[in-house]
C-alpha cells in the first residue's frame, strides 16, 4: 500500500481515544479522505508528536496517509502543520462561519473526489474570516462551493416560467424547484420562501463579479443585516437538498447578536 503527500485542511475530528484523532481532511489532490491519526496526542521524551500535538478544526498541514481509496478510513502517518488560523479563534463570528463552511464542504464535496480550485478558494478564504471582511468573504466562497459542487440555485430566472423576475413584483424561493419563482407561478407550491428582490440581486451581482485566480474581485462591503437572510436561505436550499439537518448551522443562530 503507497502512501500519498497532500496539502490538507481539517473539516472534522473525532477523539478516537486518549491519544488517537479520526479526522476528515480536505485534500487538495485527493478531495474528502477519512484518517486515523494513531497516537496524535501522543509525546515522546523529547516533547514532539508526528503530529504536532494533535490537528483541530480548520488547520491547514502538510499530511501523509496510507493511499487506498477502497479503504474507509486511511492511516495518518504525518502531519506538519502550516496554519493553525489563530485570527479566526480570536473571534466568535469567524469561528462560527469557519465551522460552518468547513461543514459545508465536507457535505458537498464527494470522498475522493478533487477539487484542487475549490480548496484553494476555501484556503484563500479562511483567513479572511477572521477580519472585518467576513460576511462578504462567506458569501462569496458560499456562492462558489455550490456552484463547484453543482447545487448552485437558479438566481436568474424563475424556475417555473423562464422569465426574468420583475424587481416590482414579490419574489419567493423554491426549495422543491431549486430557485427563485415569480409571482405568478408561485400558488400553489410547496417549499416557499420570501426573498427580497433586493437580495436577491447582491446574488446576481457577486456571481457576475469579475474574476481573478477563481476569486470574485470588488466584492461590496456587507454587513450581517444582509447576509443573515442570504446565508439563512441557502442553508435551507442544502438542507432540503441533502435531506439532512446542518449541524453547525443552529450555532450561527444561537450567536446570531455576536
Amino acid at each position: 500500500m503507497g502512501l500519498a503527500s497532500d496539502q490538507c485542511l481539517c473539516l472534522g475530528k473525532v477523539e478516537y481515544s486518549e491519544t488517537s484523532q479520526v479526522l476528515t481532511l480536505f485534500a487538495r489532490d485527493h478531495g474528502i479522505v477519512r484518517v486515523i491519526a494513531k497516537g496524535a496526542h501522543r509525546r515522546t521524551k523529547a516533547g514532539a508528536s508526528r503530529f504536532d500535538g494533535g490537528v483541530d478544526l480548520v488547520d491547514l498541514g502538510q499530511a501523509v496517509f496510507t493511499d487506498d481509496a477502497k479503504a474507509d478510513l486511511a492511516t495518518l502517518t504525518d502531519w506538519k502543520l502550516v496554519d493553525g488560523h489563530l485570527e479566526l479563534r480570536r473571534t466568535l463570528r469567524g469561528l462560527n462561519l469557519a465551522l460552518y463552511a468547513a461543514e459545508l464542504v465536507s457535505l458537498l464535496i464527494e470522498a475522493r473526489d478533487p477539487h484542487p480550485d475549490l480548496f484553494d478558494r476555501f484556503a484563500r478564504t479562511l483567513p479572511e474570516l477572521g477580519t472585518e471582511r467576513r460576511e462578504e468573504a462567506m458569501l462569496a466562497w458560499e456562492l462558489d462551493l455550490l456552484k463547484g459542487s453543482g447545487y448552485l440555485p437558479e438566481l436568474f430566472v424563475c424556475v417555473g416560467c423562464g422569465a426574468t423576475p420583475n424587481g416590482n413584483d414579490r419574489i419567493f424561493f423554491s426549495l422543491t424547484r431549486g430557485g427563485a419563482i415569480c409571482q405568478k407561478c408561485a400558488p400553489g407550491l410547496p417549499g416557499l420562501l420570501p426573498l427580497d428582490a433586493r437580495l436577491l440581486r447582491l446574488l446576481q451581482s457577486i456571481l457576475r463579479l469579475p474574476r481573478a485566480d477563481g476569486v470574485a474581485q470588488r466584492l461590496p462591503h456587507l454587513t450581517r443585516t444582509q447576509t443573515d437572510p442570504l446565508n439563512r436561505l441557502l442553508a435551507e436550499h442544502i438542507t432540503h437538498v441533502l435531506g439532512r439537518p446542518l449541524k453547525t448551522w443552529a450555532g450561527l443562530l444561537a450567536h446570531a447578536a455576536s
